[in-house]
């Protein structure tokens, strides 16, 4: 497992015109269809601006990056990316900005745990977690590969306190469940709140993870295996 962790960050890490033939098969195993190279993911953005990629900080005023994959807080206990980074495809970024403008309202914002995600990091993760309840399949590669999917919480933005939710960010267990009723009022109620300003624009909830939300019709974008840096 470690030198397959090796390999794939060597992958996400170095310059695509450097991958041969066979390190491309090794971050495609599945023959999926899957943009793996920046000049076809230019071409897709021009074909369609809809395409793009959004840096999250850059474009949502006041939000928070807490990229847990690129560190060894997460699940694997492995730095995953080569840097903390979020981006979302441009109509779920624009989405996402809303929902920041409304729960500003309240006092309250949003932190970014995930959102797009390489694939190669996705053939990892099942590596690690043969679980498809919390991990994609490499078979079918995950939505947060095609730039459609984020991983969120809720922050008061006087203090930059995080807002208590059922369970911490990737706790893989039955209390993480979107709609899993054996909590405190508090957390259910700070839960549905997330749940209510992400669904009124255009999201959909994820049942068996309360941090995790799709966007629309996620199914017309491709699985991108990309690393950040050269989305920039």
């Amino acid at each position: 497992m470690k030198k397959l962790l090796v390999s794939l960050l060597i992958c996400l890490a170095a310059p695509l015109w450097a991958q041969d033939e066979a390190a491309s098969s090794k971050r495609n195993p599945y023959g999926l269809d899957i943009v793996n190279t920046a000049e076809a993911y230019r071409k897709a953005v021009v074909s369609n601006p809809d395409n793009r990629l959004v840096n999250l900080e850059k474009f949502i005023p006041g939000i928070r990056i807490d990229i847990r994959y690129a560190t060894e807080n997460n699940f694997t206990k492995t730095r995953i990316y080569t840097s903390p980074k979020a981006y979302l495809r441009k109509p779920a970024a624009e989405a996402l900005k809303k929902v920041q403008k409304d729960l500003k309202k309240e006092g309250l914002g949003i932190v970014i745990y995930d959102a797009y995600r390489p694939y190669a990091a996705t053939l990892y993760f099942y590596e690690v977690y043969k679980d498809t309840v919390f991990v994609a399949s490499p078979r079918t590669g995950s939505i947060h590969n095609r730039g459609c999917a984020v991983d969120l919480g809720l922050i008061d933005l006087k203090t930059g306190r995080y807002i208590e939710m059922p369970t911490e960010f990737d706790s893989f267990t039955k209390e993480a469940a979107a709609y899993y009723p054996d909590l405190s009022p508090a957390r259910i109620a700070n839960r549905t709140k997330l749940q209510q300003v992400m669904v009124r624009h255009g999201f959909d909830i994820y049942e068996d993870e309360w941090w995790h939300f799709n966007y629309g019709d996620r199914e017309k974008y491709k699985l991108m295996d990309i690393p950040f840096e050269e989305l920039d």
